[in-house]
């Protein structure tokens, strides 16, 4: 059994017959300790696929499950982290920390609850803006805090919904490299969600592409076969890393393809014809041109 699995899930919005499919038939297994890396275009039904596993929205058919325990809402053992950071403005770093910390361990007392939260402000690089405010951190430090945050309330499951994907290219590849280096140092079942071909590739044990919306799927897993511990520089020189970026990328291209080629042969929507305004109702039979022409 899997430990974290999507087994048949859909989820889609609105009344019967104007119904829009967000994601159809899904099914995905990870397993313990894993790290997996979801990419798709945007607006394909990645962050509502993140909000399903984390708890937030409930598939219309289907289920998923962690550990074999059906996901029925949000929980201290599913911590996610958005790609907005969601910090408290008028609490330091340390307090943003510590109410995580409070709420999910109510018996520990102060000492113990100082030195755990320190222990994480520590681990992502920020132990000498202990008592900043967010308003004085940059936005790569914000999300430092916010997955320092996350980690502190020991999820089982930890889900990434882009969480990089609103910094600039340096800050971000600076942020990857402390992902894989917590990653590594304090392993855990890893999702994350991203656009970023080399992001995947670097960070991830495993790539399924999502096809392109609606009604959205997880095609087959694509396993990065490049030993670990992976250095940036490094990779950019392995001919394994190459083939896998312009393998991944044609891969999602055709989805993309596919989608606009069967969108082409629907047949063409009726024509609408505008509201008389005299008499407040359709005018049968005009063409638009004609019945703006007589308004």
């Amino acid at each position: 059994m899997a430990y974290l699995e999507l087994k048949n899930v859909s989820l889609g919005h609105g009344p019967q017959g104007r119904r829009t499919e967000v994601l159809k038939d899904v099914n995905l297994a990870v397993e313990e300790n894993e790290f997996v890396a979801i990419i798709g275009f945007s607006g394909s039904g990645k962050s509502t696929l993140i909000n399903l596993m984390a708890g937030l929205a409930l598939p219309d058919s289907g289920e998923v499950t962690i550990h074999g325990n059906r996901v029925t809402g949000p929980g201290p053992d599913k911590g996610i982290v958005f790609q907005n950071y969601s910090l408290l403005p008028w609490l330091t770093v340390f307090g943003n920390i510590e109410l995580a910390v409070s709420r999910v361990f109510p018996g520990m007392n102060k000492s113990e609850r100082r030195d755990h939260v320190m222990h994480y402000i520590k681990m992502v690089g920020l132990s000498h803006a202990v008592d900043r405010r967010p308003a004085a951190l940059s936005g790569g430090m914000r999300q430092r805090v916010s997955l320092a945050r996350t980690l502190s309330i020991k999820p089982d499951v930890l889900l990434l919904d882009e969480p990089l994907s609103a910094l600039d290219a340096l800050t971000r590849s600076n942020l990857q490299d402390e992902i894989l280096r917590i990653w590594e140092q304090d392993k855990k079942t890893v999702v994350l969600i991203t656009n970023d071909v080399d992001e995947a590739v670097l960070l991830a044990d495993r790539i399924v592409p999502l096809t392109v919306g609606p009604g959205a799927t997880l095609a087959p897993s694509i396993p990065v076969d490049i030993p670990r511990p992976r250095n940036r520089t490094e990779l950019n020189h392995l001919p394994a890393f190459r083939e896998l970026k312009s393998h991944t990328t044609q891969l999602l291209l055709s989805f993309k393809k596919e989608k606009l080629s069967s969108t082409k042969s629907l047949p063409p929507a009726p024509a609408i014809y505008p509201a008389d305004f005299t008499l407040g109702r359709p005018t049968p039979g005009k063409p638009r041109a004609v019945a703006e022409t007589a308004a």
